[in-house]
């Protein structure tokens, strides 16, 4: 007698079936869905925690909810933790996260409590999150430590964006632990506006290098990378066979970077002194150079050629360090080109 015909006997005399930590996969969770279909009337709870639905295996059960002649009340997939995270997720966007691939909860404070939750259910094998979004969520140290964990554990996650919160050093330092993990397959992470210095981006730098393989896209823009940030990661994109893409720069700053590198034959963001000298510079250019040049990443101390209208516009660039707007770029030389010092 089949397994699937025992059930579908059984549950003419069945209400209850908890069927926690049975090693149940995807196929097993279609029986059950299909048994159910034929048969109804009868079964009100069904426990399957502890088990692995494979992609289909959640829809496959839940769909018999929508069906008037089910009687199922309970459909039990999560743990305690997992389960109240759910709950809040569900009534945040109005569906069940685990049929979604893409979950984003920016501007929603957490908490740290919270975000312990949502860990617990990104780790439960019915949760088949691809990209998760955490934008200005108030994450803290002990919200990178928990999310690590995720990143050691989960294979369907490939996205994680955490922008926007005051993770500092240290929180990048808990990621560390997680992104160095051989098992974790994490392909984009943003991490703009997030407080990170000079030892954040050594951290980072340091997990790529022992885990090489996964990342392709990291986004730091808007973060602090001291004198040796950017070529601690860029250092990594001279691994043979490297494929990871380096966010440091906003659009304008990024095309000035570019329009920078095709003259110099090197990525601005690793020299100290620009020569523009023999370059027609268009007026369209100054607002994306001044961009570039109050970017953080950007490390200028000298400009060469620097022609009236971009000497005039410099001189109300808020570029970081120096108290004093008008006093950041001291323009010298003749009337038509001048030396910036910085």
């Amino acid at each position: 007698m089949s397994n699937y015909y025992r059930f579908k006997t059984t549950c003419f005399f069945l209400y209850s079936s908890r069927l926690s930590d049975c090693s149940i996969t995807e196929e097993g969770y279609k029986t059950l869905a299909s048994a159910l279909r034929s048969n109804p009337s009868h079964l009100i709870e069904l426990d399957l925690t502890g088990n692995d639905p494979g992609q289909s295996g959640v829809k496959e059960l839940n769909d018999l909810l929508q069906d008037p002649n089910c009687q199922l009340k309970t459909l039990r997939f999560l743990g305690p933790a997992a389960d109240e995270a759910c709950h809040y997720v569900t009534g945040i966007v109005g569906k069940n996260p685990l049929l979604l691939r893409e979950l984003n909860l920016s501007e929603h404070e957490l908490g740290d409590t919270r975000v312990n939750q949502i860990t617990a259910l990104l780790q439960d094998k019915h949760c088949k999150l691809n990209t998760l979004i955490l934008r200005k969520c108030g994450l803290t140290e002990e919200s990178c430590s928990a999310l690590a964990t995720v990143l050691r554990s989960n294979p369907s996650l490939k996205e994680l964006d955490m922008s926007n919160n005051n993770l500092q050093d240290l929180g990048v330092k808990k990621l560390q632990n997680g992104l160095e993990d051989t098992n974790c397959t994490l392909k984009k992470l943003r991490l703009s506006d997030c407080s990170i210095t000079e030892e954040g981006y050594k951290a980072l730098a340091s997990a790529l290098r022992s885990n090489p393989s996964h990342l392709i896209e990291l986004d730091l823009t808007g973060n602090d990378p001291g004198q040796s940030g950017v070529k601690q990661l860029n250092d990594l994109l001279q691994v043979k066979n490297h494929k990871l893409k380096l966010r440091f720069l906003t659009p304008a700053a990024e095309k000035a970077c570019q329009y920078v590198s095709g003259i110099m034959g090197s990525n601005p963001l690793l020299l100290r002194e620009l020569n523009l000298s023999g370059n027609k510079l268009d007026i369209k250019f100054v607002n994306d150079l001044a961009a570039l040049l109050e970017d953080k990443h950007c490390q200028f101390n000298k400009l060469h050629h620097i022609t009236d209208v971009l000497c005039v516009h410099f001189n109300f660039a808020s570029v970081p360090g120096t108290s004093q707007m008008t006093e950041r770029y001291r323009c010298k030389g003749s009337f038509s080109k001048r030396t910036v010092d910085i």
